[in-house]
């Protein structure tokens, strides 16, 4: 039950006269997954003005007097909806497996093309696009007055992008806008009243000697809104914020006191502002997290928790990279040697701690050079082992991340003879649970009972 802008659009003109936008009407109604046919509960009904979720038989009723429905549920597509008085509802289940393009690799268009030309290739089948980058740039023209005023328009990779939309959607390819938060060098550089400052009231820059903004500012977080407002209207399938936490510095000034509770409920806030902000946009939201907050009870010192952070989004993205780990994690000092068992461990936790379904998460894997322990590469079975890990956790799909954008087919897409396949690592600890899996693309066992 597709339905797109332009066709959505006219649909509404020709609705008929009892449908009048102020009209108030009761909607009743039904859904179902599109492909299995199994009714589908939880699901968030949203018009302009209501909300109510489907029952446990997939059913609704909603008093609204918008003309739109967006129908939300994590592991689907989001669906725009013409209101009518009985609707019969099918959503798409899609679970995104992700290359990223970064900032300057969208000013290319060769990168832009064997960047699809790789995901037509393979089972790839989404693509993450940097929108604001962590100097608080904006790829794409905007018209947000601040945007403007501070130099965010500068520099601006994509200046087709409503174009490059449009060819990511004929080609099926589900996209996913990612937004830096609160590392925004420009505005803390423009508005020095916004910005983190050191110990002697300087305005702090990181290692990068790229500055941050307030998280405890509205202002701030008014500024990321109405970026990622924007990016929904222009048709994305998915808003990513990343960076959305405290610098991981416990020495460093803001407008309040940075006491545990306060990160947290800064970010939560935050979070909990933008799910409102696009409640009416047929998007879904996800956040970038600490690949150790999955690990933790606490915040890090970040205001990222874990338990707080899945009533906030639709997905959970830990940043899982075994690079990542520099202290290791339980039962595993060196976790480049051990790919496998550190996604799956990871993820394992998380869920554990947070109480989320596994389709709540989506994780970042290591497609780069390790940093941390030997320098290896992370060829196609180190990355084919952590897709596997996150394959037999049931996550909503992963994301393959690489600064540069710099991806090849030999490393992404494997061909093993079945006498070369073998169980990647070893097998978990006693006390946790056997999952093990082959080292090829798609191919794996669920997590033993």
């Amino acid at each position: 039950m597709k339905i797109g802008y332009g066709l959505l659009t006219f649909c509404l003109l020709l609705l008929p006269f009892a449908v009048r936008a102020g009209e108030v009407m009761q909607i009743s109604g039904s859904v179902r997954d599109a492909e299995t046919g199994a009714v589908l509960s939880g699901v968030e009904l949203r018009t302009a003005d209501n909300q109510v979720f489907s029952d446990a038989a997939g059913r609704f009723v909603l008093t609204t007097t918008s003309l739109r429905l967006i129908a939300r549920l994590p592991g689907y597509r989001p669906l725009p909806v013409v209101v009518d008085s009985s609707l019969k509802i099918a959503l798409q289940p899609f679970v995104p497996k992700a290359l990223y393009l970064s900032f300057w690799g969208a000013s290319r268009p060769e990168k832009r093309q064997q960047i699809l030309a790789l995901i037509a290739d393979t089972q790839l089948n989404a693509l993450v696009i940097d929108i604001k980058s962590s100097r608080g740039y904006i790829a794409y023209r905007s018209n947000i007055p601040l945007a403007r005023q501070i130099g965010a328009q500068r520099v601006r990779p994509l200046k087709d992008l409503p174009e490059f939309l449009a060819e990511m959607k004929s080609r099926g390819i589900y996209s996913i806008a990612r937004i830096v938060v609160f590392k925004d060098d420009l505005l803390a550089r423009q508005h020095p009243e916004l910005a983190a400052h050191d110990s002697n009231g300087q305005v702090w820059q990181d290692r990068e000697k790229l500055r941050w903004s307030d998280p405890f500012s509205q202002q701030v977080r008014d500024y990321n809104l109405d970026v990622a407002e924007e990016v929904a209207g222009l048709g994305f399938d998915e808003i990513q914020f990343d960076y959305t936490r405290f610098p991981s510095r416990s020495d460093l000034r803001f407008s309040q006191p940075t006491t545990d509770e306060n990160r947290v409920a800064a970010i939560n806030l935050f979070l909990s502002q933008a799910k409102q902000r696009l409640a009416t946009y047929p998007v879904q939201t996800s956040v970038n997290i600490f690949g150790y907050i999955c690990w933790k009870h606490r915040d890090g010192k970040i205001g990222q928790r874990l338990v707080d952070l899945g009533e906030r989004v639709d997905y959970l993205s830990p940043m899982l990279y075994p690079s990542g780990f520099s202290r290791g994690i339980p039962g595993y000092a060196d976790p480049v040697k051990n790919p496998y068992a550190v996604i799956a461990a990871s993820l394992q936790k998380a869920q554990q701690l947070s109480g989320l379904a596994p389709e709540r998460f989506r994780p970042w894997l290591q497609a780069f050079r390790d940093y941390a322990f030997d320098r290896r590469s992370f060829s196609a079975e180190e990355v084919h082992a952590q897709i596997n890990a996150s394959d037999a956790l049931g996550s909503n799909g992963w994301m393959l991340w690489n600064a540069a954008s710099r991806f090849s087919l030999a490393g992404i897409k494997q061909e093993i003879s079945f006498a070369e396949r073998k169980l990647v690592d070893v097998a978990p600890k006693a006390a946790e649970s056997a999952i093990l899996t082959r080292s090829e693309a798609l191919v794996s066992l669920p997590p033993a009972l």
